[in-house]
């Protein structure tokens, strides 16, 4: 078991480590764009798996078709990694689609709906 400042500085290396290696070394895939970034890793507190969040700026389609992607180069990405990451065993790393951004947007732009509405509201 890996104490939680440990879990921390993985999580933190590990995002570095993963993100360079979508953008450096399988930037050549046709379906993994420029659109895609690291934006989380949480490891589990054994070190066996990390699931890794990612944001894709895409169509819904086109999110699931690079999620499927990035899964099936799990196993590549991992490898890469684990030439620059020192750890005994290199977690599986499991690739979920990050929606907090997007949640974020939506929320700001129905505040901004709301603050417009409250503005019209007022002139009248």
């Amino acid at each position: 078991m890996a104490s939680k400042e440990r879990i921390a500085r993985l999580n933190s290396l590990l995002k570095e480590v993963i993100s360079e290696a979508i953008r450096r070394d399988i930037h050549h895939e046709p379906i993994i764009n420029q659109f895609v970034s690291v934006t989380n890793v949480d490891i589990t507190s054994d070190l066996s798996f990390a699931q890794v969040y990612v944001s894709i700026m895409a169509s819904d389609p086109q999110k699931i078709a690079t999620l499927e992607r990035l899964k099936e180069l799990s196993h590549q990405i991992t490898m890469l990694c684990a030439k620059k990451v020192t750890i005994r065993h290199f977690p599986r790393l499991e690739f979920k689609i990050d929606t907090g951004l997007e949640k974020q947007l939506r929320i700001e732009d129905m505040l901004s709906k709301i603050s417009q509405e409250r503005e019209t509201r007022n002139t009248d």
